[in-house]
């Protein structure tokens, strides 16, 4: 009985390091991000599968204005200087609607949307959220708060198609983005809620509601200049 146990154990330890093996294959190196922008992004690559017209154009941190860095933290993640990559919170929320057969909620830290924007599926699922911030963890570890912030602002989608501040700039504003205002940024910051059908030149009123309201909190946000100032 002793050696059928050994070898049923010995069975399921080698099971696990298979699968282990195999997760840790297909996991991103997160480092490669850190010291060179990705050839590609998932969420890019979802959108010419699907037949989109793509418009994206990398542009360093300090050629993006301030003021849409600003209008993008108030809209999506207020505490993202305080945070190492995800919210205990939202994933007992997450974990709580998948036990429940419910539909897994999109709120997520600007880190974790990095991770599922770089590399992850746009499925709403626990496993796919559980990844999200198990990368997310990785991102922060490795990377510093300023080079996140400026990989999720080159690959965020501003609308269909239009992926990054210099693209969003340029085709709504016909500028670079180093010189969005504080309505224009609002307006893009807006747009990231629902891209495919929020963007600058919209006139639903709930877009246009989620415009002055990240204008507000901009206003109030004083406390992120300083963050943005020192990063």
């Amino acid at each position: 009985m002793d050696r059928i146990i050994r070898w049923g154990l010995s069975l399921g330890l080698c099971a696990a390091g298979v699968v282990g093996t195999r997760l840790w294959l297909r996991w991103p190196d997160v480092t490669t991000v850190g010291i060179a922008d990705p050839a590609s992004a998932a969420v890019v690559a979802r959108a010419h599968a699907e037949g989109v017209a793509v418009s994206q154009a990398w542009t360093p941190m300090d050629q993006i204005s301030p003021q849409l860095a600003l209008a993008v933290l108030v809209a999506e993640d207020i505490e993202f200087f305080q945070h190492r990559g995800f919210s205990v919170a939202e994933m007992r929320i997450a974990m709580d609607q998948a036990r429940e057969g419910g539909r897994i909620r999109g709120a997520s830290t600007i880190t974790q949307q990095l991770a599922k924007n770089l590399w992850l599926s746009g499925d709403r699922t626990l496993a796919r959220k559980v990844r999200e911030a198990l990368l997310a963890v990785d991102l922060e570890r490795f990377l510093t708060k300023r080079r996140i912030l400026e990989l999720y602002l080159n690959v965020v989608p501003f609308g269909p198609g239009v992926f990054g501040a210099e693209a969003a700039a340029r085709r709504y504003f016909g500028k670079p983005a180093l010189f969005l205002t504080e309505l224009e940024s609002a307006q893009l910051a807006a747009a990231l809620t629902r891209p495919s059908r929020w963007y600058p030149g919209v006139t639903a009123a709930d877009y246009t509601e989620r415009v002055e309201l990240i204008r507000r909190r901009m206003t109030n946000a004083e406390f992120l200049w300083r963050h943005l100032l020192r990063i």
